[in-house]
């Protein structure tokens, strides 16, 4: 069989279900040959030829027909090529008797043996084909706005069958696909053909009452599917592929996910870049990936550096193809600089502080901001072109806050959800932000938000009373799974719909869960039990204080460190008895609004060891660097207590890992200590909670987390486990989704 298809909007079309089933099986099927017939000159389907989600082609007809090509070595075809080359006078002539001709524009692409030019109403055709006709030449008029000057008798389908005759294709194992008027001669050659569904009308009438000739229901390479189960010579190949008709489908709604980074790093192995597990995997990655694990469709969007703001941007491709068949990752390129300004700098300096709540960090620039906004508009660019029709789309965290509202102008058909993974702050905070009704104007065209917990949903509806007329369409309690009088952060009832600006926005609260899963076996690995074994024999039975966290002023590392101190100057008994092991990850490169944080620690730390350590004994064993996941699972099954006390945090995972560790223990006997700033204390009950600003309460969680005894401690973890291994991370993102596809995009819409 050879498949000769036009390229955009029909290969290149269509559902990304059905192109992705169409290219596997094309390169699983020895017996298809590809041909692109295009439109476009050779330069601009190069870039095609290195992608390697869509297959190679075997031959490539190009510029309307003019070029003929083999489509690995990309060396003419002789003699087709030379005989159209005999025929062609030359651009320059061509352009020299066209340049009177009014309302004609040279299309600025490249171009071979042919002239295209972009017309108006003011262009006299019929001069244009009289000066054709002079010069044996032809013209091909498209879409009422493009017309192609071509040597005589050239054109897609000739080409292709003087293709087909010279290289002994039988005529009736050909397939060609279309839909523009451009392509119309691709069906005067008499083989089988498909104008794919959403075709150019001029085609369709064109092409009507042909027998060999089928109208497909499905857009682009659907509609190629359609024709290959529709015509008998192409069913044994259709078999393969699985296809039904889209109104026969259930499920397959395509998932675009908007995220920071990819689930792997591109690196150089042995002079090759290959894809690599990223350095400090994290469970959102596994569970985002877990969406694709059944063959459902979707694209990952994130920023990938690229050397030269102009040179070439990097392809699709296949994020785990055996894994994940239908998932292709969707590179954003940005230079080094970009990402700096974007993310390092203006994300980290203006929003971060904000977010947590620390004003008098804060440092807005407006340069920066554009900036912001223009990582933002490619963002919603990507996804705006990879989306299917009534595709959903999952836009995650502040650094992407102005891509909903930039979306829904560009694509008003798709379901846009936004998961918020910080905190979010009271209403007095976020006004400081210059940019505060640009963004709130975005997240509007949200058709559902989800936040860690109840308060910052308040927090932000509070925002935008603060900005707009509100009505709350409905409310919950959230008695049933959150804590509410009883703690910093708690509410009693959070709003779950309101309407604002028009329209219908859905809230919601979802905190993050743990990977028990991937936590389990872990934790079951012979290695792993060896590690834990030898730990605790080189603890010697000291009590061990476990902290993990990111180097950040938000995570209070210095207000810790002091309060340890305090402690061992209260409790002498405990000298040589406990030591606290801070596990500190370092932030990314480039980042020095953290350096003074970690010297002030390094100092801190120093001063405190150089006073009480002896040979037997460290108090504080601090590890700068980024530790696998393995080995912390290590620390968090051998740790007495974990010590989380950050002064802000949006959830904090940590402490749900070291409660999944240890539920998973047979002792069980860990006891956690948080923050009540943290997103996660109004989850977990039976934790200590403590208050990170007060010195002497942070002393006094420690004191409580050793005074308690073995029984109690027992029935604490079991009751922690009991929530963390059932609000996992799995039911985290099946809970979002499930609210967000639920959601009717034709009701978030008020009339006005």
């Amino acid at each position: 069989m050879l498949l000769a298809t036009d390229l955009d909007g029909t290969f290149l079309g269509g559902r990304q279900s059905d192109r992705l089933k169409l290219y596997r099986l094309i390169g699983e099927e020895k017996n298809i040959r590809l041909l692109f017939v295009t439109g476009r000159g050779i330069e601009s389907v190069m870039p095609l030829l290195s992608n390697p989600v869509v297959p190679n082609p075997n031959y490539i007809i190009c510029d309307v027909g003019a070029t003929v090509l083999d489509g690995q070595t990309l060396e003419p075809i002789q003699p087709l090529q030379t005989d159209i080359e005999s025929r062609w006078p030359g651009m320059l002539l061509i352009k020299k008797k066209l340049k009177k001709v009014k309302g004609l524009k040279l299309q600025q692409v490249s171009q071979e043996r042919r002239c295209s030019y972009f017309f108006d109403e003011t262009t006299d055709i019929d001069a244009v084909k009289k000066i054709a006709d002079e010069m044996e030449l032809d013209v091909l008029l498209s879409a009422g706005k493009f017309l192609d000057i071509l040597p005589k008798g050239v054109n897609k389908g000739s080409t292709l069958k003087k293709l087909a005759a010279q290289m002994e294709f039988p005529v009736d194992e050909i397939l060609v696909a279309g839909d523009t008027l451009n392509d119309r001669s691709l069906y005067e050659t008499g083989f089988k053909g498909v104008v794919v569904g959403d075709a150019e009308q001029g085609l369709l009438e064109y092409t009507r009452g042909m027998d060999h000739v089928l109208h497909a229901k499905a857009k682009g390479a659907g509609g190629i599917l359609e024709s290959m189960r529709h015509f008998p010579a192409f069913r044994d190949y259709a078999k393969t592929t699985s296809y039904v008709l889209p109104q026969d489908r259930s499920g397959d709604t395509q998932l675009l996910l908007l995220y920071h980074r990819f689930p792997y790093e591109i690196k150089e192995v042995d002079g090759k870049q290959q894809k690599v597990s990223p350095k400090s995997p994290n469970g959102i990655i596994p569970s985002l990936l877990g969406f694709f694990s059944n063959g459902r469709t979707g694209s990952w969007i994130a920023w990938e550096e690229v050397r030269d703001k102009y040179g070439s941007r990097p392809a699709d491709r296949y994020i785990d193809e055996e894994k994940y068949p239908n998932l292709i990752a969707s590179p954003v390129a940005l230079t080094k600089k970009e990402i700096d300004i974007f993310y390092k700098l203006f994300s980290k300096e203006a929003f971060w502080p904000v977010i947590f709540s620390f004003a008098d960090k804060v440092k807005f620039n407006h340069e920066h901001w554009e900036q912001y906004v223009k990582v933002n508009r490619l963002f919603a660019e990507k996804a705006a072109a990879e989306a299917d029709r009534g595709a959903t789309v999952w836009v995650h965290e502040y650094n992407l806050w102005m891509v909903p509202g930039m979306l829904r102008q560009l694509r008003p058909d798709v379901k846009i959800g936004f998961f918020h993974h910080t905190a979010f702050p009271p209403a007095d905070i976020f006004n400081i932000i210059p940019w505060r009704r640009d963004i709130i104007g975005s997240m509007l065209q949200c058709d559902y938000i989800g936040f860690h917990i109840p308060r910052y949903v308040e927090n932000f509806v509070d925002v935008l009373k603060s900005h707009t007329p509100v009505k709350i369409r409905s409310r919950q309690s959230c008695a049933e799974r959150f804590l509410t009088y009883s703690c910093a952060l708690g509410v009693d009832k959070m709003t779950r719909e309101i309407e604002a600006v028009g329209r219908i926005v859905r809230l919601g609260a979802h905190p993050v869960g743990v990977n028990m899963t991937n936590i389990r076996n872990i934790y079951e690995q012979p290695s792993t039990q060896q590690r834990i074994k030898e730990m605790k024999a080189q603890v010697k039975g000291k009590k061990i204080v476990l902290s993990v966290e990111r180097l950040d002023y938000v995570k209070g590392p210095l207000e810790k460190i002091y309060a340890f101190q305090s402690f061992l100057e209260q409790h002498p008994e405990y000298h040589g008895k406990v030591e606290l092991i801070n596990i500190c990850t370092p932030p990314a490169s480039g980042m020095k609004i953290y350096d003074k944080v970690l010297a002030e620690l390094e100092q801190a730390i120093g001063k405190i060891n150089g006073k009480y350590a002896n040979l037997d004994w460290v108090p504080i064993r601090f590890f700068f660097r980024s530790v696998p996941f393995e080995e912390v699972v290590t620390y968090y099954a051998v740790a007495d207590v974990a010590w989380i006390t950050p002064l802000r945090d949006g959830l904090n995972l940590v402490a749900k890992e070291y409660v999944a560790v240890q539920g998973l223990t047979e002792e069980g006997h860990g006891t956690l200590i948080v923050s009540e700033f943290a997103g996660v204390s109004v989850e977990l009950p039976y934790a200590i909670r403590t208050n990170p600003y007060d010195s002497k309460d942070l002393v006094h969680g420690l004191e409580q987390a050793f005074s308690i005894d073995d029984i109690e401690k027992k029935l604490r973890m079991e009751r922690l486990f009991d929530v963390v291994n059932h609000y996992d991370i799995d039911d985290w993102g099946k809970t979002f989704i499930h609210e967000l596809e639920k959601v009717h995009t034709e009701e978030t819409e008020i009339a006005m």
